[in-house]
């Protein structure tokens, strides 16, 4: 039994490891000049002391990934709400531009004091509107 929960002790140290490489190898990949994605949606609103707030969401902030939800995929903001009810306390990347350069953060959606898992409020950016 010590050998096993050695050895998945291992396990998890290498993934968290290797988890963390590639989060840094995307940040660094978006830094690059290059072709970026257009923005799909827009930030218009955030309540102070909300899990939006506490993530560093922004008003302005246009977003190119919202968990799973990206350029590519994205259709309606029903995509971003079913990704935030299924991932209630458990952290989302979400990838904006700001200030014309691409920002990461992580985003946790849960219950606050305040409506909703986010307490902050997306708007579509209709294509070619970025």
């Amino acid at each position: 039994m010590v050998d096993i929960e050695d050895a998945l002790h291992k396990l998890h140290a290498r993934e968290k490891s290797k988890h963390e490489q590639d989060e840094c190898q995307q940040a660094e990949a978006m830094e690059q000049d290059g072709p970026r994605p257009s923005p799909f949606a827009r930030v218009d609103g955030v309540t102070q002391g909300s899990p939006a707030c506490r993530a560093g969401i922004r008003v302005g902030d246009e977003v190119i990934e919202f968990g799973s939800v990206n350029t590519g995929n994205f259709q309606n903001l029903a995509n971003i709400a079913s990704v935030v009810q299924h991932s209630e306390g458990k952290p989302l990347r979400v990838s904006v531009i700001r200030d014309d350069k691409p920002t990461q953060m992580s985003l946790t959606p849960q219950k606050w004091s305040g409506r909703g898992l986010l307490g902050c409020n997306i708007v579509p950016i209709p294509s070619g509107d970025s």
